[in-house]
């Protein structure tokens, strides 16, 4: 939910799955919380249900999704950590996760 709004209210497929993982990233990072794996799971599920969910079993969250996402992120330099630690963005990583934040605050996706 963003701004109270289910994701299936809005058009994210003009947001990849890599700028909403650093959008939850940031997120967690902002609420004083280390981000470990099942936290952003947690949080990219709670947020992004649609994008993150089982097909078949779509009232849970698929993790694998996140997988090669959070591996190209890392290749990219805007996160450093792996799922056995926790995720931080690197001042890249922030400063795209600050430009996806505005977007979806400002609902420039409708």
């Amino acid at each position: 939910m963003i701004n109270g709004k289910k994701d299936k209210n809005l058009n994210f497929s003009k947001v990849s799955v890599n700028e909403l993982i650093l959008f939850c990233i940031h997120s967690i990072v902002l609420n004083n919380e280390q981000c470990s794996f099942d936290r952003l799971v947690k949080e990219c599920f709670t947020l992004f249900p649609d994008t993150l969910r089982f097909t078949r079993y779509p009232i849970w969250p698929d993790s694998r999704k996140l997988d090669r996402p959070l591996r190209a992120l890392r290749n990219d330099k805007l996160i450093v950590g792996d799922p056995k630690t926790y995720f931080i963005l690197t001042k890249e990583g922030e400063e795209k996760a600050n430009v996806v934040s505005k977007m979806l605050r400002q609902g420039k996706l409708l």
